[in-house]
């Protein structure tokens, strides 16, 4: 049975939800999860292109985020602040994977279905929802997998965590000047790679 402080939870912001889980309270947290975990592991996924491996550093990620509880303070929206975990699990990996793996490569998942299968559904990736076919969705894959990585970075932050210039700055530990810069080279470059289907 959810206790009294929980009941209301849902109408709390991400902050003091994450300050109510410093405290004790768990269903808190299980607020929090229940708002964020599908966009993080999104952001993961289309970072890392395995699913396997976006499973695991999404786990990692709200491991840290339930280690960091007793240190929590607010400084930042927390939706930032878990991006920026996200997004230093991401270039962790990076650091330490052996191999990149294709945008198209098939996860480790029983059905086997590669990025380009995921993003045609409704994942809420604003751009991808507006697409009307699967060679669309092909072609924006193709597209964001031709971005230079800080580019790619930016636009996924946006385009899965919603996060404006100033978080995509903080979360990737970048001036607001430089963030907004890599995004508008981002929105720019898939512009023209996407002419023949404005």
């Amino acid at each position: 049975m959810p206790s009294a402080t929980t009941d209301n939870a849902a109408d709390d912001s991400d902050e003091s939800l994450m300050l109510r889980f410093a405290g004790g309270d768990i269903g808190a947290f299980d607020v929090l999860y229940a708002r964020h975990e599908l966009a993080v592991w999104r952001y993961v996924f289309r970072s890392v292109r395995v699913q396997a491996v976006a499973d695991d550093l999404l786990q990692d990620v709200w491991f840290a985020v339930a280690r960091s509880a007793p240190t929590y303070t607010v400084s930042a929206r927390f939706k930032t602040w878990l991006f920026t975990m996200a997004h230093n699990r991401v270039v962790d990996h990076f650091r330490t994977a052996k191999q990149h793996v294709s945008i198209d490569a098939q996860g480790d998942d029983d059905e086997g279905l590669g990025l380009g299968d995921t993003l045609a559904a409704d994942s809420g990736f604003g751009p991808v929802r507006r697409l009307e076919s699967s060679e669309q969705a092909a072609a924006l894959i193709a597209a964001v997998e031709r971005l230079p990585l800080e580019q790619r970075e930016a636009f996924l932050l946006q385009a899965e965590a919603g996060l404006s210039v100033e978080g995509i700055a903080e979360a990737t530990g970048v001036s607001f000047e430089t963030a907004k810069s890599r995004l508008r080279y981002a929105r720019n470059s898939l512009r023209q790679q996407l002419q023949e289907f404005a």
